[in-house]
């Protein structure tokens, strides 16, 4: 099977294989736990908070271990707003992931203002926009690093240089842009920002969460770990296994985006000059090097995804948490896309165990597939 859905199906790194394997077989135990083997497991933590803090370029007590990107970027509205009780007003973009989307929906409900900034046909978002949204009420701007399905990079250092002038707490979804693009928290000024393991070839069931020091974000999950950040006990193998991930991220950043883009621009161009319906959604936009989606006319992404699927490769029709494509990106939709076309688009995402042999391999079967999709529509 090929997978060119990394943005979903991440290999777990070898090396994070062996880190998480070795905590195993010495049996991890409780790090609160005051016996000698609690307290290897604690210092294994401090080890690996250190770490994640030299990938992110914070100090270790920034780093709160959570389960997953969700866990931390709930953690982060949910805090924002905790702590500052008589505000009632959010700003977001218009194309956060659906983990960001539905919990604002939900806030909405319960009486929270949620301002939408919008973004443009390429999928780009204006700085100065989410700047005129702010107000003397809002508690928080929430604006994703890297868009998940169609990879376009937003201004966060400009955005957050906007809140620090006007004192309003900032959190970025970051799930999609660490280890795809320097990410340096000494140099970019976010209040809160959001990873999960598995998007850098960590293990799933880990995230982080960036806590800006001196900020006391309201725990969500009480008890006294993560210095009563994030109650429950903590992930220890999850966390090594994350640890590890970011350490080999951070070694390989430059080389490992070259390649990746090397991959994608290839697919894209093989793509564009045999397929003549084939159009990039936000092609012209800054993007991550591993993300690409692509529009097939009018034909149904569906259709494609069954064919590609029998042929042994892996794709997307968008985000991995929503409804499996059956209703239009609402990516695609804020970007001007129409629904026939949303429905139309696939998402190619590549990590690093992809091959210049498996994008060849999908050069060679996506056209027959489309021309077969083409007839059955015709």
């Amino acid at each position: 099977m090929i997978y060119l859905d990394n943005n979903a199906t991440t290999a777990v790194a070898p090396e994070a294989i062996e880190a998480m394997a070795e905590c195993m077989r010495t049996g991890p135990t409780n790090p609160s736990s005051k016996h000698k083997a609690g307290e290897c497991s604690k210092e294994a933590v401090m080890q690996a908070r250190g770490d994640v803090a030299r990938f992110l370029s914070c100090s270790p007590p920034e780093v709160v271990f959570t389960s997953c990107g969700t866990e931390s970027n709930h953690t982060a509205i949910l805090g924002a707003l905790a702590l500052n009780p008589d505000k009632k007003h959010i700003v977001a973009s218009s194309v956060e992931h659906p983990s960001s989307l539905e919990l604002l929906r939900h806030l909405e409900k319960q009486g929270i203002e949620v301002s939408y900034v919008p973004v443009d046909n390429l999928g780009r978002i204006d700085a100065a926009e989410v700047a005129s949204r702010i107000r003397p009420d809002t508690a928080l701007v929430t604006v994703m690093w890297a868009n998940n399905e169609t990879g376009v990079i937003f201004p966060i250092e400009e955005i957050a240089a906007i809140t620090k002038e006007k004192n309003v707490l900032f959190h970025t979804d970051a799930v999609q842009a660490v280890s795809k693009i320097p990410v340096d928290l000494k140099k970019v000024p976010v209040d809160l920002l959001s990873l999960s393991g598995h998007k850098l070839h960590g293990p799933t069931g880990i995230g982080v969460l960036f806590v800006r020091k001196g900020l006391k974000l309201p725990a969500q999950l009480f008890g006294h770990q993560e210095r009563a950040r994030r109650g429950g006990t903590e992930n220890v193998p999850g966390i090594i296994g994350l640890a590890k991930a970011a350490t080999l991220a951070q070694k390989e950043l430059a080389e490992q985006q070259a390649y990746l883009a090397g991959l994608r621009d290839r697919l894209e161009a093989g793509v564009l000059a045999a397929i003549d319906i084939a159009s990039v959604n936000g092609a012209g936009a800054p993007r991550v090097a591993n993300t690409t989606n692509i529009r097939f006319g009018n034909l149904e992404a569906e259709l494609l995804l069954e064919r590609l699927d029998r042929a042994g490769i892996c794709a997307s029709a968008g985000a991995a948490c929503t409804s499996a494509g059956t209703e239009p990106s609402h990516v695609l939709l804020a970007m001007g896309v129409d629904e026939r076309g949303a429905l139309s688009s696939i998402r190619f995402s590549l990590g690093r165990d992809n091959t210049v042999a498996d994008i060849d391999t999908l050069l060679e079967v996506l056209p027959g597939i489309v021309n077969e999709a083409a007839a059955i529509a015709a």
